[in-house]
């Protein structure tokens, strides 16, 4: 009775089912029930059509904005811009033309100095009569005649700056201080040339080097009148200069910054990669450090049962890492085959090292092999040499221990010897 209330039940949930979802009913298992309810006049709702998937619609690409433009940097205001001068009779020379010079490979005779000479006293006479295109004429003439006087270029430019024409004064002036540059005159009318062109510091320089040369009041008066404007502009150019220099020297300071970090960073992935600390690369040194360091196998211990054979003069301390080892490995005595007096290895254990051990071997290989690495890395190995760094004895105690003998033997092979339960020498 108990078994049809369980079966009623069952009917009652699995029509529950139906009700809640009719697909069920199109089940392929269920083709037989489905059957029998038709053919008892049921009617079974169709099955309801699967939803097509709906396709991923592409997401709408974000509009890449366009990276701000770096904001120009302010153009430096000219170095004039912020200089209140006095520009009062300041001209503008458009006169491009320069006067004609005479050939200086001439070879000039007295008689031509003396000719030349005629020509600038009637040249003088003229300006003095203020007929200064015939002045210009008889100057230019006497120039041809006598090319190297730097008077006669002098005297002409002072007729340029009459008629206001002081780009071709300079010229003159030029010319004559390439001729005698110890000369006064040149350089007088050339800095009042400068002064009508409002070239206020060179002005100032060449008349300060006219009355220095030979003191003129004219000079002088000029000079007085050019200097307020002059030391303006020399004074804004210093201040300038100091910044143009503070510029440089902190422009230099951020490329040795960069620099320095630059070098910071290198160093720091350079350590990264080389491991750090320790030797060969090995994380940290050894694990355990070797403490007390290890005192090295007794030198000529024919070796352990199932263990290695002793390393002559023993591997010194290597507190925190590989020290020095005392001695270091020069290698076992040559020829030595076994221990000597047939002292080979003991009973299953292994012979002393192969004669003629070639010296120590590379220790950064050895601490680099992965499998050494691993090794140490497991605690139980890593204590087990501690304690055999201690006691050397000890290491009858671990000659069970898969993982220790394992490791031994892989560091028998780095220093060049047979695993044990090879190849010995002779057994008793």
């Amino acid at each position: 009775m108990s078994q049809m209330m369980q079966q009623l039940q069952l009917l009652k949930d699995f029509v529950a089912l139906c009700q809640k979802d009719p697909d069920v009913l199109h089940e392929k298992e269920l083709k037989f029930f489905k059957d029998w309810l038709e053919s008892m006049g049921a009617t079974v709702p169709p099955p309801n059509e699967p939803e097509e998937p709906k396709e991923p619609q592409p997401e709408e690409k974000a509009e890449k904005k366009p990276e701000p433009k770096p904001e120009p940097e302010p153009e430096p205001e000219s170095e004039e811009s912020d200089l209140e001068l006095d520009n009062t009779g300041v001209i503008e020379d458009n006169d491009k033309d320069l006067p004609e010079d005479g050939d200086e490979s001439k070879e000039v005779t007295e008689e031509m100095m003396d000719s030349a000479d005629e020509k600038r006293s009637a040249a003088m006479a003229a300006f003095s009569e203020g007929n200064f295109d015939e002045a210009m004429k008889l100057f230019t003439e006497a120039i041809m005649i006598n090319p190297h006087s730097a008077l006669l270029y002098a005297k002409r430019a002072s007729i340029f700056i009459k008629q206001k024409k002081p780009n071709k004064a300079i010229h003159d002036c030029s010319k004559a201080i390439q001729l005698n540059p110890d000369s006064a005159q040149p350089y007088k009318w050339r800095g009042r040339a400068q002064q009508l062109l409002g070239k206020w510091e060179e002005a100032y320089h060449d008349l300060t080097m006219a009355c220095k040369l030979d003191f003129d009041d004219l000079a002088n008066e000029w000079l007085h009148e050019v200097s307020p404007n002059a030391k303006k502009i020399m004074e804004h150019n210093r201040k300038y200069e100091r910044k143009r220099e503070e510029k440089e020297i902190k422009a230099r300071k951020e490329r040795m910054r960069k620099a320095k970090e630059e070098y910071e960073r290198a160093k720091a992935q350079e350590s990264t990669s080389s491991g750090g600390g320790g030797f060969g690369g090995f994380p940290g040194g050894f694990p355990g450090g070797f403490p007390g360091g290890m005192g090295g196998m007794p030198g000529g211990m024919g070796g352990m049962p199932g263990g290695m054979g002793g390393m002559p003069g023993g591997m010194g301390g290597m507190p925190g890492g590989m020290g020095g080892m005392p001695g270091g490995m020069g290698g076992m005595p040559g020829g030595m085959g076994g221990m000597p007096g047939g002292m080979g290895g003991m009973p299953g254990g292994m012979g002393g090292m192969p004669g003629g051990m070639g010296g120590m071997p590379n220790l950064g290989n050895i601490l680099n092999d992965p499998e050494i690495v691993q090794a140490f890395g497991d605690p139980e190995v890593a204590a087990a040499f501690q304690d055999i760094s201690q006691n050397p004895q000890n290491m009858m105690k671990y000659q069970d221990n898969p993982k220790v003998q394992a490791l031994i033997n892989k560091m028998a092979t780095k220093f060049g010897g047979k695993p044990p339960g090879g190849e010995g020498g002779p057994t008793v």
